[in-house]
């Protein structure tokens, strides 16, 4: 697996923070964040099932730009994989 690493944390300090990454190989993006507490994953689990296979990552909102640049290399990523459009990447991911 080839992962292009798009970004950490900017206030991090000791680089045990959140980040982000995108697949080369399929467009995905993968996150590392906090765990939540368990109020915020019952509350998420009411909306979504969360089977064991899955996580709920909290990702801090001063990442909303590094985000941002991972969904449009991501997107470009998925062009360049020559998937027709975003729908038929995501199609594929597990």
């Amino acid at each position: 697996m080839a992962l292009e690493f798009i970004g950490i944390d900017p206030s991090t300090n000791d680089g045990n923070c959140p980040a982000v990454w995108v697949d080369k190989a399929n467009a995905d993006l993968l996150f590392q964040g906090w765990k939540p507490d368990e109020k915020t994953e019952e509350e998420c689990q009411a909306h979504s099932p969360l089977p064991d296979h899955e996580a709920i990552v909290r990702v801090p909102v001063r990442m909303v730009s590094i985000i941002r640049k991972a969904c449009d290399d991501a997107e470009r990523r998925a062009q360049l994989l020559g998937a027709a459009d975003l729908g038929e990447a995501l199609s594929d991911s597990p």
